[in-house]
């Protein structure tokens, strides 16, 4: 009924958080002086944040719309047909308890699993570079 909320609110917080590691980011950036090589580049956090929203809003997205398309979200007051009525805003609050907070772990597990394996490819060593002629 509702379960696409937490999602939507972790998607918030999310992505209130990557605009402010994007500044912190930003203001700690330093350029390289001269010719000199700069360091193979990692992927900043904020961009990693923005994996994280991107996972959040579109799942969100899509519960959304899958609940619009079963009548249960309407576009008049109370939007959500089980706050109209006490017994089913129970359910429906137990719903966002389970199904909810059940969904927006799994994402940020996901999103976590990504995080190891962008750390991972980070620590490669670079491949070396062909001259071409």
């Amino acid at each position: 009924m509702a379960c696409f909320l937490v999602p939507a609110t972790e998607a918030v917080v999310a992505t209130i958080a990557t605009k402010f590691v994007a500044k912190k980011e930003k203001e700690m950036t330093v350029a390289p002086i001269g010719d000199e090589q700069a360091p193979a580049e990692k992927i900043p956090f904020s961009r990693k944040l923005k994996w994280l929203t991107n996972l959040l809003w579109g799942g969100a997205a899509l519960l959304a719309f899958e609940h619009v398309w079963h009548g249960e979200v309407t576009p008049w007051f109370p939007f959500l047909t089980a706050a109209g009525d006490p017994a089913d805003a129970a359910e429906m609050l137990h719903e966002m308890a389970t199904a909810g907070v059940m969904m927006a772990v799994l994402v940020t597990a996901v999103w976590l699993v990504m995080l190891g394996v962008a750390h991972v490819i980070e620590k490669r060593p670079a491949a070396p570079r062909l001259e071409t002629k």
